[in-house]
This record gives structure tokens, C-alpha cells and sequence, in this order.
């Protein structure tokens, strides 16, 4: 088993071993000190792994109640936060209880939003079981949903209390959502980790992939020690998300999906910043590279300008400006605040 610790104001840990997800209930029994677990999961993973971790979880002595919700970026709003409050008080859960986020980031932000709400805060654990939420989401405490107007525009920081990653899970993912994941490990190699980068270029990640989901949420680990709510250091995980997300809501949050925006944004801002001499010639070139050979895409078609508008609604923006993630090089990033009004000449 490869441990993370992660020590925030409530230290917790990361577990990685592959089958963690049959025994689970373990793990999860002794941070439920009222006895009650609720299990928040999607239609498509709880037809998998839903029996599989109510059965653990039964196992160690909780008693369980399961909510499930339809699968898609579509239900990541603010109805379905309170059909998952109904299922909580329809089970007389207590602030010692706990709600168990198994699925894809989806299903971690949502749960985990509600479970920062409910009764103004009861504690959460992350079965993560996509790629993408095994090596980023389910790490860090961001927890919320869309809105019309932009991308988890609401929610909360709340850390979970444990987080349970089973490799074996992936294996049942078909190759897109893979590829999906893949856009966040190569946004490690960009942001913090050279070495990893080029792991990625000579090596084919799922082959090793235990030691990459631990690499990246090590290196996430340390971002959030060091910043939990996102006032400096931490906005570096969000390279290519300001254009990804404004490419997301462009698409009303169907046409692309997440990993795939944030692969076309990383390479149109890295381009931009290279036209702009603030990144070393090639880099960009060098991730466009990497995304094609995990099957990302690396542009579009969405007009410059509705790019530069939806960006206007990213968290990130404010007083007339966004905070934008460049490169200097492979493994070297920073922070350029830069005004929303000269944005799309930027990107152009």
C-alpha cells in the first residue's frame, strides 16, 4: 500500500492499493463515530462498485443508505445538492455520521459540497474511481457545481477525512475516460514536475500508473499544505483550466469534456505566452506532443472572442482582470495577472 499524508488544519490520508475498494469498510468504520454512512455515487458507478462497497461498508458495522444520481457533468447543480440533503435527512443522519463520494470528480464535488453544508459540516471520504479523480479531484478539499454563468462557481473548501484510491477501478474505464485523466498528469509534468513530463513522453502511463497516481497527488499534497484555500501557490493547479473552463461552458458543459478542455487550453496558452517571449520556445509544441499521444485534443474551433467572454466568469477573474498559469519552461510556472480586456489579443 503507498501512503499520502496530507496536512491540512484536519491531516488525513491518501490510500493507494490495488482491491482497497473490497475491503473498504475498514478503513472508512472509525471516522463514522455515529454509525451511518451515506454512499453518494452515479448511475454508472454504483451499477460496478456500488454493491461492492455497501457490502464493505455493512461489513464493518455501518448502517447504510445509498443515493445515486444520473452520471454526467448535467447533474452537477445545485437540484441535485438538495435531493442528496433529502436522502441525508430522510436517513436521520447526525453531524457524526459520514458520507462516502464513490465515483468520478463529479460525484466527489457533489458530495462533497453537501456534505460541507449539511448540518453546516459532517465528514466526508473520497472513493475516487476515474483517472482524473484519482490523480487531482479528490484531493485538496474543492468541493461545489456549476451554474449557468460558469464552471463550480459555487461551493466550499472541505477536506475529506480519507481518501481510498483503488487502481483497479481504471480498468473498467474505456479508453476516453483515461485519456481524460491523462490532461491532469501532464498538467503535473507542466506546472511542477520535468521529470514526470518526460516520463510521460518516453514511458505509457497506464503501464506504471500506480506510481504516477502517487507522484501526482504528492505533488498536489504540497501545493495545499502550503495554500489550502487557493490565496497564491495553489491557483498553479488551475494551468489550462481558464480556457478549458470557458471552453466547458461554451459547450454547455457537453461538447468537451473536462480533461479535454483543459488539453486544448494548455496548449493555447502556452502558445500564447511563447508568441509573448514569457516561455521557452518549443514548450508548447512539446505539450501539444503529449496530449496527441494520450488521444487529447489541442484546439478548437470556438470563436477567440467567446473565449475571452466566458473567462470573464472564472473564479480566477476579478477587478477587470484574470489570473492566468504560463510557463517559463517544463516544470517551472507562474502567475501573470492579466486584464480581461487585453485577454483575447493575448490568446490571439
Amino acid at each position: 500500500m503507498k501512503t499520502v499524508r496530507v496536512d491540512t488544519n484536519n491531516p488525513y490520508f491518501i490510500l493507494i492499493e490495488r482491491g482497497i475498494i473490497k475491503n473498504c469498510g475498514e478503513h472508512i468504520r472509525p471516522l463514522a463515530l455515529g454509525g451511518k454512512a451515506m454512499l453518494i455515487t452515479d448511475t454508472n458507478v454504483g451499477a460496478k462498485y456500488g454493491d461492492t462497497v455497501r457490502k464493505s461498508l455493512e461489513d464493518s458495522g455501518l448502517e447504510v443508505a445509498v443515493h445515486t444520481f444520473p452520471a454526467g457533468e448535467k447533474s452537477k447543480h445545485l437540484g441535485s445538492i438538495t435531493e442528496m440533503f433529502g436522502a441525508m435527512a430522510d436517513f436521520g443522519m447526525s453531524r457524526k455520521d459520514i458520507v462516502v463520494a464513490l465515483g468520478g470528480g463529479v460525484t466527489g464535488d457533489m458530495a462533497g459540497f453537501a456534505a460541507a453544508c449539511y448540518m453546516r459540516g459532517i465528514g466526508f471520504v473520497q472513493i475516487p474511481t476515474s483517472l482524473l479523480a484519482q490523480v487531482d479531484s479528490s484531493v485538496g478539499g474543492k468541493t461545489g457545481v456549476d451554474i449557468p454563468q460558469g464552471k463550480n462557481l459555487v461551493g466550499a473548501f472541505h477536506q475529506p477525512l480519507l481518501v481510498l484510491i483503488d487502481p483497479d477501478t481504471l480498468s473498467t474505464l474505456p479508453q476516453y475516460y483515461i485519456n481524460d485523466g491523462m490532461a491532469e498528469i501532464i498538467k503535473y509534468g507542466c506546472i511542477k514536475d520535468a521529470e514526470l513530463f518526460g516520463t510521460l513522453e518516453l514511458e505509457y502511463a497506464p503501464d506504471i500508473i500506480e506510481d504516477i497516481i502517487e507522484r501526482c497527488v504528492s505533488i498536489k499534497r504540497d501545493v495545499v499544505n502550503r495554500d489550502e484555500k487557493e490565496s497564491g501557490e495553489r491557483m498553479l493547479l488551475n494551468f489550462g483550466h481558464t480556457l478549458g473552463h470557458a471552453l466547458e461552458k461554451i459547450y454547455d458543459f457537453c461538447g468537451l469534456s473536462h480533461g479535454q478542455a483543459v488539453a486544448v487550453g494548455m496548449v493555447m496558452i502556452t502558445a500564447a505566452s511563447e508568441r509573448a517571449g514569457l516561455t521557452d520556445g518549443g514548450t508548447a509544441e512539446r505539450i501539444k506532443a503529449l496530449c496527441e499521444k494520450y488521444g487529447l485534443p489541442t484546439s478548437d474551433e470556438a470563436d477567440l472572442s467567446r473565449i475571452a467572454l466566458a473567462c470573464a466568469s472564472d473564479k480566477k477573474a476579478g477587478g477587470g482582470s484574470v489570473n492566468l498559469v504560463l510557463l517559463e519552461r517544463i516544470g517551472s510556472s507562474f502567475i501573470r495577472k492579466t486584464p480581461l480586456s487585453e485577454l483575447e489579443e493575448f490568446i490571439s
